[in-house]
């Protein structure tokens, strides 16, 4: 029994950091009709921050609070709200998810830019000298009592500040009619601006609060608040009450998971993943309001050209030939990865740029892909490729069947703890064995990948799997395309703009939605597989949610409607790495930089692809400067392969050549053509009639 009080004590006391937190985000939901991916960041940054003033600069702890609390987080929440965060109201579901994801992953980005992640910094509990306080058999310390208090006084004070002030009965009026609000003379902005000042400062408590029981980790403390997620979900996002129960069902079931859970090899990775579980349950189970605001702005998914795709395809492959016999050893296991990504990059475009179906568990379904050919493929059994496109669609299949239940943000986290259970158990676990055949996942470490064995060749080497990928890559871009431009290309547009009509007009929801996370996840598999057949050796911290939200956001950028994404996005994430090699600094920044255009690109969702087509349209038109260009290509890569030049000074030359003659044809193109010679009794008609043709006529007749 005593134990079980113990238990419960520290269960209880976890409950109210995910109360205090699950509150803040339920407050900044009903408010803006923004769900804040990024809120569990906020209170990580807040975390270091308290850690910076008392450990790292000595003010007491009264003082730091106060510079946190009361300086630090609401000017934080203030401009997040007026640069950032006030303009994503206006956008749909899909642009939303995408800014508050980048600013979880640029938020990341800036902690550890800050302080250095192999560097230790503990905080100490609140109170840490006096002695705990004993209450029958159990006991609580004076850390455990504070933040017990400290969540009951945050209840009564959103209570009294929604139900008793002016300014709650504004906030609340504003989830209601917006519109109607500023009406009636209240300032809607207002209320906006107080909510998220609010929430950032609940964010904040959470994580001082919850920062001395874990490792003062960027990314630990920021995928933490999972736990938050699930309680405000219990809350349906609009019920406070709802969320402090349950923080209370997610908090004791973790303690109690920790105290209780059989000791084994296979078990402890459950108790990490039983917030992420809890919150796909409660996603599932429990009904769920409209969301607001939905996105009635799609975009149009152009139909791609078979002659355009194909040259594209052509080009790929060329392209991946074209590096491997430049690029040195050591250039192509830095760059050579990027036809790999760029398979599971293009899986986006079915699934979120045809269907709109948002999912961030597209690089951890990878991680299943690369397991499969690792454990099938060991000596490069062909087969075995295949099988790892059947074993990672089949996953895909099987997250269909709750994507039924849910849509938008819904589903954004219910794939979110889909990774997050991969990652915190499934990929931990050790060998086992299932109806009599042993499976192994990443075997609690890392697992060695061979390349495939095609027509009695061993395609083993760096390069020879770099062309494998820039051809696997040209075949799923056409098959991309051939499935836009078909039947159920044109049903994936129809399910992207009413799910409800398409089912009126008899469209079938299940197995829509089957077949495109079933070919989306085959192909995320399959680009796993290549990528670690790359890598020669990977592990589970490949593949978690952290390490696929640089390749979300780079998609996003891009375009999720155009099938030259997997090359765009693929080139995006390995091209800065020509810095990092430089100047290994520059890897935070550069992650920041990603975050930075995401939040700014989400409000253009046509992407920078339409953009980038449309400047280089003009050299594909114009054959003389065409064909200047690919002499230029073929003249400098037989110097390169004659040793004449190095492999730098050939791709700067070509980077600059390119520009020129782009340029060029540019020009060409822009130059009005000369107009003919037009009779004057066709004036007005042959072209259009201008305002000098009636005094030049005059002076004709008067002449």
């Amino acid at each position: 029994m005593e134990q079980f009080l113990a238990f419960g004590v520290v269960g209880l006391s976890t409950a109210a950091i995910y109360a205090v937190i699950g509150s803040g985000l339920v407050l900044t939901y009903t408010t803006t009709g923004v769900f804040n991916f990024a809120h569990g960041a906020t209170g990580m940054l807040a975390a270091f921050a308290y850690w910076q003033l008392t450990g790292g600069w000595g003010l007491p702890a009264p003082v730091a609070l106060a510079i946190v609390l009361l300086v630090l987080a609401p000017v934080f929440g203030l401009l997040l709200e007026r640069f950032v965060l006030r303009d994503a109201q206006a956008l749909g579901d899909a642009q939303r998810l995408v800014i508050t994801v980048a600013l979880l992953s640029g938020f990341i980005a800036v902690a550890r830019w800050i302080w250095d992640p192999n560097e230790a910094r503990p905080l100490s509990p609140f109170f840490v000298d006096r002695p705990p306080i004993r209450i029958g058999p159990a006991v609580v310390t004076w850390h455990q009592a504070l933040t017990m208090v400290v969540a009951v006084a945050v209840a009564a004070g959103l209570w009294a500040l929604l139900y008793r002030t002016r300014t709650g009965a504004e906030m609340r009026a504003t989830v209601d009619d917006r519109a109607l609000v500023g009406l009636t003379g209240a300032d809607p902005v207002r209320a906006n601006r107080v909510a998220w000042m609010l929430g950032t400062q609940l964010a904040a408590i959470g994580g001082i609060l919850i920062a001395p029981t874990v490792a003062l980790d960027a990314q630990m403390l920021s995928l933490l608040i999972v736990s938050a997620y699930a309680s405000a979900i219990f809350g349906r996002l609009r019920s406070l009450p709802l969320t402090f129960f349950g923080a209370v069902v997610v908090g004791c079931t973790e303690s109690y998971l920790t105290g209780y859970l059989p000791q084994n090899d296979f078990l402890p990775g459950l108790r990490l993943a039983a917030p992420a579980l809890l919150l796909f349950a409660v996603l599932l189970l429990f009904p769920h309001r409209r969301l607001r605001g939905r996105d009635r702005k799609l975009i149009q998914v152009p139909v791609p050209p078979v002659r355009g795709t194909a040259v594209f395809a052509v080009c790929i492959v060329a392209g991946g030939l074209f590096l491997a016999t430049t690029l040195g050893d050591e250039q192509a296991i830095t760059y050579g990865s990027m036809f790999a990504l760029g398979i599971v990059a293009l899986s986006y475009v079915p699934l979120t740029g045809y269907a709109g179906q948002v999912s961030l568990c597209q690089f951890s379904i990878a991680g299943i892909g690369a397991v499969v050919w690792a454990q099938l493929g060991a000596n490069g059994e062909v087969w075995a490729l295949g099988a790892t496109v059947l074993v990672s669609a089949v996953v895909g299949a099987l997250i269909a069947l709750p994507a039924l239940r849910l849509s938008g943000v819904y589903l954004a986290l219910g794939t979110a703890a889909f990774t997050i259970v991969l990652d915190r158990w499934i990929f931990t676990l050790p060998s086992f064995e299932l109806f009599g055949v042993r499976i192994g996942l990443f075997q609690q470490g890392s697992v060695e990948m061979a390349g495939p064995r095609l027509l009695g060749f061993q395609a083993d080497e760096t390069r020879e799997i770099m062309v494998l990928a820039a051809v696997v890559l040209a075949l799923a871009v056409l098959g991309v395309a051939a499935l836009r431009r078909g039947a159920f290309g044109r049903r994936l547009i129809a399910l992207r703009d009413s799910e409800a009509a398409y089912a009126t007009l008899g469209g079938n929801l299940l197995l829509a939605k089957l077949m495109v996370f079933s070919l989306s996840a085959g192909l995320a598999g399959l680009g796993g597989a290549l990528y670690g057949m790359h890598l020669r050796s990977v592990t589970a911290e490949n593949f978690n949610l952290v390490a696929g939200l640089p390749i979300f956001l780079i998609a996003v950028i891009g375009g999720l409607g155009r099938v030259g994404n997997g090359v765009f996005s693929g080139a995006s994430f390995v091209g800065p790495q020509v810095l990092v090699s430089v100047a290994p600094w520059t890897q935070n920044p550069i992650a920041l930089l990603t975050a930075l255009v995401g939040i700014g690109i989400s409000r253009h969702p046509d992407g920078v692809l339409p953009m980038m087509r449309a400047g280089w349209e003009p050299l594909g038109r114009n054959r003389t400067a065409l064909t200047a260009l690919l002499g230029l290509v073929a003249a400098g890569w037989l110097l390169h392969f004659a040793e004449l030049i190095n492999g730098w000074t050939f791709f700067v030359a070509l980077l600059v050549g390119a520009r020129i003659v782009q340029s060029h044809a540019t020009r060409r193109e822009a130059a009005p053509a000369a107009e003919p010679e037009v009779p004057v009794e066709w004036w007005g008609v042959r072209r259009p009639w201008r305002a000098e043709d009636g005094e030049v006529l005059g002076r004709a007749v008067a002449g």
